[in-house]
């Protein structure tokens, strides 16, 4: 396909007409085109934020006298609002997420709620890159305890899911 020309949809959200766009390698939606890098939704991790994390995680081993934990292993869970069963990552921020079990492909999950497992056990959050890959998500996004997700049927068929199993 030539460069700007229409497709039949966005591959990026099924959108009709998407339009070619040569340097992604696919076609997009005006809207989803504008979710690029170019359009960042959240600030860059400052490197003195990932530290103070790995600092409050090592002063608190020293002083509980608890091994910091591992996180290239996830610790599983069991939710205490719905019983899913869960892992735990840490985030690049220092903070602690329940990431679902499995990948999904990210044209069907919403910006900034793709996740990426990164080779040491840290969740990244994806933000607005382009969704031609997979995904993890947040067990937080599925958790039948919480409200139902809006405008996204992916996440919703996985809530719907949970709150049957739970029932």
């Amino acid at each position: 396909m030539v460069s700007g020309r229409r497709s039949d949809e966005c591959e990026a959200c099924g959108a009709p007409y998407g339009r070619w766009i040569a340097s992604l390698g696919m076609a997009l939606c005006g809207t989803c085109e504008l979710a690029g890098p170019g359009h960042p939704v959240r600030e860059p991790v400052l490197v003195g934020e990932l530290l103070a994390g790995v600092t409050a995680a090592v002063t608190f081993a020293a002083r509980s006298g608890k091994a910091v934990p591992d996180t290239r292993r996830p610790s599983t869970a069991t939710c205490d609002g719905c019983g899913a069963g869960a892992e735990w990552h840490r985030t690049v921020r220092g903070r602690w997420i329940m990431i679902e079990p499995g990948a999904l492909a990210a044209r069907g999950v919403p910006a900034g709620r793709r996740w990426r497992i990164a080779g040491d056990g840290t969740a990244v959050n994806l933000g607005p890159a382009v969704p031609s890959d997979t995904c993890r998500i947040s067990h937080f996004d599925v958790c039948p305890a919480r409200p139902a997700p809006v405008g996204a049927p992916v996440l919703l068929a996985l809530w719907r899911g949970h709150a049957r199993r739970g029932a």
